[in-house]
């Protein structure tokens, strides 16, 4: 019965795996350290940072122009060309996020696909399984594609819909990876149990060669934001206005905690 527990494991953990990777591939990305307790929205007219709770609640940018909860902040110059090139970066980082969330899902359910492909049982079940784990990848995209992909970042918006799609996926790799391993394990056929056990051999194989390696350039590509982010938050830092409070206008904030990148030279915290 190792298969059934091994392969079992493997499925759930593609349910978790997926997800996770949603929530280190956006702007809250919490392997840099960096998350923001605000939606964004981006269009012509400016850029718009929203939340619920704290305060400020409403913040909105553009041509070096600030309004703070539908006040406008009188700044200078100097704050005036860092808001500038604040809205810039933002409005350049937002694309290159949404490219990441793409490649995300596409490696996701590439993965998926491999195991669905291993275990599925003839064309027949193969053709159905596989047809309808692609209705649920493009629809994945298109998430992406009317939120992200339109300058509309929401929190945890990217994981929903990965959950959505991918939750429904996993129970069917769950339900005939199980069903495999019970069925050969129970007839009895040490053929059929030495064949299963050859394809989950097989899939680490699979994995390893098609998975694995667009896995690692999806990290790096999402570990190059993180110096991008890093320069949202100096910005910030330098900016010489205040707060009606006194306080220094913080969109993006960082936690040393959850900073999982290498001997990087971190931000300067105890300035804040």
């Amino acid at each position: 019965m190792r298969m059934m527990s091994a392969a079992t494991l493997l499925a759930l953990g593609l349910a978790m795996a997926l997800p996770a990777q949603a929530r280190t591939i956006h702007i809250d990305d919490d392997s840099c350290g960096y998350h923001t307790p605000y939606d964004v929205r981006v269009d012509a007219s400016g850029i718009r940072f929203q939340r619920e709770d704290g305060k400020p609640v409403n913040v909105f940018m553009h041509d070096g122009q600030l309004r703070v909860d539908d006040r406008a902040v009188a700044v200078s110059a100097a704050d005036a060309a860092r808001l500038r090139e604040y809205e810039d970066n933002v409005r350049t980082l937002l694309p290159e996020v949404a490219g990441i969330a793409r490649e995300g899902i596409d490696v996701g359910f590439a993965a998926m696909r491999t195991v669905l492909m291993t275990f599925a049982e003839g064309d027949g079940e193969r053709r159905k399984l596989t047809d309808r784990l692609d209705r649920r990848h493009q629809q994945a995209l298109a998430d992406i594609d009317s939120s992200l992909g339109r300058g509309i970042w929401k929190h945890g918006a990217v994981s929903e819909a990965l959950t959505d799609s991918v939750g429904e996926t996993v129970g069917d790799l769950v339900s005939k990876v199980t069903a495999s391993a019970v069925t050969a394990a129970l007839s009895g056929d040490q053929s059929k149990v030495a064949a299963l056990e050859a394809r989950a051999d097989s899939l680490d194989k699979s994995i390893d060669k098609e998975i694995d390696a667009r896995a690692d350039r999806l990290s790096e590509r999402a570990k190059a934001l993180c110096p991008r982010l890093q320069a949202l938050d100096q910005l910030q830092q330098q900016f010489q206005f205040r707060l009606a409070d006194g306080s220094r206008l913080q969109l993006v904030t960082y936690d040393k905690d959850n900073d999982k990148t290498p001997a990087k030279k971190q931000p300067d915290v105890a300035s804040r």
